[in-house]
């Protein structure tokens, strides 16, 4: 089960909480194998970057390179990292986990075990915790500052690792630590910048249950320091809270600097989140069809967001709304799933799976306006065929006009070839090919029906043609 802050639990308890937590010292088990699981989609590789930039990121690499027998190793895992090579990474109490391919594409699952923090620890640090407000803001700003650690280790609570306490599992058989677990340790090290609650996490604790414990903690010694009537400790407290005087801040106004200027937009969508965890999915859940919606909504939003800063954004007329049939097809055209959902998406746009894949070309060549050019038959007034057919006449040198013949009410055929034109409804020729008997789209529209036609007879002469998702 999971809840609202993004942990997976996979027992029923509310922390997922195995033996160790009964022990009232440092120490606890090493395996994590219950508890609360968070997972980290793949990141993309770290071309031209470090893998840490935080002083705590930096002294967990530190005591991975302290431990590690075999430099050579290390700089290996430091390449297939670097590269991508590192999958999804599940990170729970005692042990983070990822499969990592080799350079020739052999994947292997590796582990790394961190010891758990016990009971005792943990009411030391949160005891440490309470005392200092200042920790507990600079947690929650994603900082983990020296003094924290500092006072942590003076509590008699180690939170970095230090040499000989990450310990590698990896399938390749290796007992030191090899390319596929330093691989994985340089990745978390980027996740440790973004976030030291994944260290936490390793320790014991997830984000949820660490803020409740120190909320209980915090309204428990309130209502210690009011009965004691510790006055001055009180004091203190209230000086320290009350803030900046609403004048003084109206006043300082003029003198801030000016605002930042917003960031540019992403070259390309974020990446989606994987789902392939050792965590079974609930009933009824589908993670590959969680993951194709996960990724279409990144391109959507990439999308949305260049069309909301290009020039003239506000001028422009607000997007047809799709129909649920029409939508399936732009999710399959955008995606490219594999073949089973594919087939889901043919059934919701409901035609045959054959049939999606010509689908999937026309959403690509124009849209809705291109769907409706390859599902609809209309038919042209009297006025409209007229100049349809005039335009046709035009359109090639004397001589050079290919054999047409009418093939429906606003299509026309090439003689002796398996190409053919259809005119929509504002006056634009498609380009048509048959290919296995059936007619597909073989290009976007054009004003001119000879423009239409030579792209399609181009594409027929070099054998390309759209390509379609597998179903």
């Amino acid at each position: 089960m999971s809840d609202d802050y993004g942990y997976d639990y996979e027992d029923d308890s509310p922390y997922g909480l195995d033996g160790s937590e009964e022990d009232n010292g440092a120490g606890a088990s090493r395996d994590g194998g219950r508890g609360p699981e968070r997972t980290f989609a793949a990141l993309p590789p770290a071309h031209g970057r470090g893998f840490a930039t935080s002083w705590w990121g930096r002294a967990w690499l530190q005591a991975l390179e302290d431990t590690a027998l075999d430099g050579q190793q290390l700089k290996q895992g430091r390449q297939l990292a670097r590269k991508g090579g590192v999958g999804a990474v599940s990170v729970r109490p005692g042990r983070i986990t990822a499969m990592v391919r080799d350079r020739d594409g052999t994947a292997y699952r590796s582990d790394v075990l961190l010891q758990q923090l016990g009971a005792g620890a943990w009411d030391r640090f949160l005891d440490m915790a309470v005392d200092r407000a200042g920790h507990i803001a600079a947690l929650l700003d994603r900082e983990m500052p020296p003094h924290l650690v500092e006072d942590a280790a003076g509590a008699g609570v180690e939170l970095l690792p230090g040499i000989g306490d990450l310990e590698p599992e990896c399938t390749c058989g290796a007992w030191d630590h090899c390319p596929h677990s330093g691989a994985l340790c340089y990745q978390v090290a980027r996740l440790l910048d973004e976030d030291p609650f994944v260290l936490l996490l390793m320790r014991g604790r997830d984000e949820r249950r660490l803020l409740d414990e120190l909320q209980v903690r915090s309204a428990a010694r309130a209502v210690r320091l009011g009965d004691g009537g510790e006055g001055e400790a009180t004091g203190a407290a209230e000086r320290e809270i009350r803030g900046v005087p609403a004048g003084e801040a109206f006043a300082a106004a003029g003198i801030l600097p000016p605002l930042p200027a917003p960031p540019s937009a992403p070259d390309a969508p974020g990446l989606g989140p994987s789902l392939d965890t050792e965590t079974p999915p609930a009933h009824g859940i589908d993670p590959a069809a969680l993951e194709v919606l996960a990724a279409d909504s990144a391109v959507r939003a990439h999308r949305m967001l260049l069309d909301a800063l290009a020039p003239g954004h506000e001028a422009q007329p607000l997007p047809v709304e799709l129909t649920p049939q029409q939508d399936a097809v732009r999710l399959a055209a955008d995606a490219r799933p594999d073949a089973r959902i594919g087939a889901r998406l043919a059934a919701g746009s409901g035609r045959p799976s054959a049939d999606l894949d010509a689908a999937v070309r026309a959403w690509r060549y124009g849209g809705v306006a291109a769907l409706a050019v390859l599902d609809e038959e209309w038919a042209p007034d009297p006025e409209d065929l007229g100049r349809a057919r005039a335009r046709l006449g035009e359109a090639w040198e004397a001589g050079e006009r290919p054999a047409l013949r009418a093939s429906g009410r606003a299509r026309w055929t090439v003689a002796g070839a398996d190409l053919q034109l259809r005119l929509d409804r504002d006056g634009r020729w498609w380009p048509y090919r048959k290919e296995r008997g059936r007619w597909v789209p073989a290009g976007p529209a054009d004003d001119d029906p000879a423009g239409a036609l030579a792209g399609a007879e181009d594409g027929a002469a070099d054998g390309t043609s759209g390509v379609g998702v597998a179903v």
